[in-house]
């Protein structure tokens, strides 16, 4: 592991706005921040927002600068990425940002029912290959862990360069008969205007460079808990998408 990587794990230690728990004690157990980010970690009553796989947290840290009524949390597994995030809101002192280091997989493990008004999940991996299917963040499996934290109200936002994960989500949408609030399949071709979208992460920028349209999904578990499995027609066509491209 090179000098820079040990360095800025040594510094997220160091920063009150990053958790960062031993694997032992999430696995199969409840961490004491379950039920209690606002009250110990955020010292606030406001709605809190996750970021799914946030990568070096630029969304986490926008959202957060342009929504003080809100509380948000960056996940993801990579702690020299996530460093800059929780650099940047340490420096700035923003007390409406913190980071979880942690595999998306365990965030029940974090959060107790209710205690989540929304997810934002922004370019993440696809998982093209049909034998990866149960890894995508909008499947059944992890829905099922969404709708044991989300709130009533709450909301999931989807943004990609995925042809395949944008229309695998809708056909998702329309399995289960969630509540479809928004669907664009590119929203800078298409004007479509949404001041939180703005925000572009490093991998958006990439892309855009490639000429690759964004996408942009918005919907509710419309009360649903349940998500039986289903294998999409879809992958037998689609699997390839700009896997080449992409990453």
């Amino acid at each position: 592991m090179g000098k820079d990587k040990l360095r800025r794990f040594a510094e997220n230690l160091t920063f009150a706005c990053f958790v960062q728990p031993e694997f032992e004690t999430v696995f199969r157990n409840d961490h004491p921040l379950k039920g209690r980010w606002n009250a110990d970690f955020f010292r606030n009553d406001r709605p809190i927002v996750l970021e799914l796989g946030c990568g070096k947290g630029e969304y986490t840290v926008a959202l957060a600068e342009r929504n003080p009524d809100k509380n948000f949390i960056g996940i993801d597994i990579k702690g020299a990425r996530m460093w800059r995030g929780a650099k940047t809101v340490t420096e700035q002192g923003m007390a409406n940002a913190g980071f979880l280091r942690t595999r998306i997989e365990f965030i029940e493990s974090f959060f107790a029912p209710s205690e989540i008004a929304e997810i934002w999940i922004t370019f993440p991996d696809p998982q093209l290959k049909t034998r990866r299917a149960k890894k995508r963040l909008t499947g059944p499996l992890f829905l099922e862990h969404y709708a044991r934290m989300l709130g009533p109200d709450g909301l999931i936002h989807l943004k990609t360069d995925s042809k395949h994960l944008y229309n695998y989500t809708q056909a998702v949408i329309d399995r289960y008969g969630l509540k479809r609030i928004a669907a664009v399949d590119d929203i800078y071709g298409t004007g479509y205007a949404d001041e939180r979208l703005s925000v572009k992460t490093a991998y958006e920028t990439m892309f855009l460079e490639r000429g690759l349209p964004i996408t942009y999904t918005q919907f509710a578990l419309n009360g649903r808990t349940e998500f039986p499995w289903f294998d999409w027609e879809g992958d037998d066509t689609d699997e390839k998408d700009n896997e080449a491209e992409r990453r």
